[in-house]
């Protein structure tokens, strides 16, 4: 059996007033109309639905069990359809974000709290992890955006360049004296490194600036946190390589010297991950993203 859904609007109305009339008002239709709907649907129930009175109309026992059941259909359909819209604008819902964690702290917090002041009912979910793990997981729908360095190999995803990055080694004071002449490479190996984790894109492409000159690397220590790298560079263990914009305030207090190679270090893009398609929401977040990387 298939019913027309306004014949259940109607029903549901002329139940509520107990009067044809007063529903067609309440509908804005005509009294006709409201009559041929209720016949309608009892014919297609096979049920007599409403006792015909002098002054109106009264449900029967089916139509009782049928109004019942009906009031908490319309009510979950009101609910999915408020649903909608808190989804359409932005009330509700959520996003899920990878990045690593230098990323994290020092480029992307700022613009995951102007996110979440537009649109605080929007729940932001954050995983740190290497870019090849952030790049699987959008790929398979586990994640919907991601923040890493570019360029990197993923045809299926679209990349958005967000912001260049200047790289340096930096060193606490006891390195200092070192960090007021140009270096050669050969000078800058004789230093201990300390150096994020092999496999990740930041140590990939230092390797690849070494080898450019045919030097090999290792690492004295190595972490996969920036924070940890910053903090073994000002206690004196070597010298950590780092996005010189993470580490600005240590090097205003005098915590951290850059150290200048005769060979410039290049600079990596930072960049922003997601799929093909993607919801409003989503591409608002990017947006808002988008905005504040390009503020001065």
């Amino acid at each position: 059996m298939q019913v027309n859904l306004e014949f259940y609007k109607v029903f549901l109305k002329a139940a509520e007033t107990g009067n044809l009339t007063q529903a067609a008002v309440e509908l804005h239709m005509t009294q006709p109309s409201v009559s041929y709907a209720i016949g309608q649907l009892e014919k297609s129930t096979n049920l007599v639905l409403f006792q015909r009175l002098s002054k109106g109309v009264r449900l029967t026992s089916e139509g009782q069990l049928l109004y019942e059941s009906l009031s908490k259909a319309f009510q979950y359909l009101e609910l999915a359809e408020q649903q909608i819209q808190s989804l359409n604008d932005h009330k509700i819902g959520s996003i899920r974000i990878g990045s690593t964690g230098g990323i994290i702290k020092n480029m992307l917090m700022p613009g995951l709290d102007e996110f979440r002041r537009q649109y605080p009912g929007i729940r932001i979910k954050l995983l740190q992890a290497k870019t090849s793990e952030i790049l699987t997981q959008i790929e398979q729908n586990k994640l919907d955006i991601g923040f890493v360095y570019l360029p990197i190999k993923a045809p299926n995803l679209i990349m958005t360049p967000l912001k260049s990055m200047e790289n340096g080694f930096v060193v606490g004071e006891k390195f200092k004296s070192l960090s007021e002449m140009p270096l050669t490479i050969e000078q800058l190996l004789g230093i201990p490194l300390l150096l994020l984790s092999a496999g990740s894109t930041t140590r990939i492409f230092l390797e690849r600036w070494f080898s450019d000159y045919g030097h090999p690397i290792s690492a004295d220590i190595e972490l996969n946190s920036i924070d940890l790298l910053v903090d073994f560079a000002k206690r004196g263990y070597g010298a950590a390589f780092v996005s010189t914009s993470f580490v600005e305030k240590e090097l205003e207090r005098g915590e951290l010297f850059v150290l200048h190679t005769r060979d410039r270090i290049p600079a990596q893009e930072l960049g922003m991950i997601t799929r093909k398609n993607t919801t409003p929401l989503i591409r608002s977040f990017t947006e808002t993203l988008s905005a504040l990387f390009k503020s001065p």
